[in-house]
């Protein structure tokens, strides 16, 4: 179903759809395009691979595609990581590139207007907010919108190529 309405010119084509997956790291929830995410597991054994950074766990064999699993709890320095029913694994599908997540649970797809996306606060240098596309309120929660792609991408990250400018 095709709409009338025209994106603003200059606005991220990552949210055009505004269809977000919501997930939980810690206290907070997150949301990510919904169109990057190829499907949904339970957290399973990994092959842990020798001198890789702490959040990456390891890689799986997902029928037949070696795909690098990353902690985002790690990462993102949330405390201790505990592995239970409720953690799962976000397989997504990013420049051609096969990624999964490894997130404390997953929430729902939410639908978000234009006007229920907040920009980004700014914050001093000392705090990275590059891969935050905004804050998406919702009733009285408020959803940090990731620009996933630009994380997996990040030079810390490197999980997939960049695209060249």
């Amino acid at each position: 179903m095709a709409s009338n309405q025209e994106a603003p010119a200059g606005s991220h084509s990552a949210v055009s759809n505004n269809e977000f997956l919501t997930f939980t790291l810690g206290k907070e929830e997150y949301g990510i395009d919904i169109l990057r995410v190829q499907e949904i597991r339970g957290y399973d054994a990994v092959t842990a691979i020798a001198n890789t950074p702490e959040f990456i766990k390891g890689v799986i064999n997902l029928r037949g595609v070696i795909v690098p699993i990353v902690d985002m709890r790690i990462k993102f320095k949330l405390g201790k990581v505990e592995y239970n029913q409720f953690t799962v694994v976000i397989i997504l599908n990013l420049s051609h590139r096969v990624v999964g997540m490894v997130v404390d649970g997953v929430s729902d797809v939410i639908t978000l207007t234009a006007e229920q996306i907040k920009a980004a606060p700014e914050f001093s240098s000392a705090l990275d907010t590059q891969y935050i596309m905004g804050l998406g309120a919702v009733d009285q929660r408020m959803i940090i919108l990731m620009d996933i792609e630009k994380l997996m991408s990040s030079r810390d990250m490197d999980l997939i190529d960049r695209v060249a400018a």
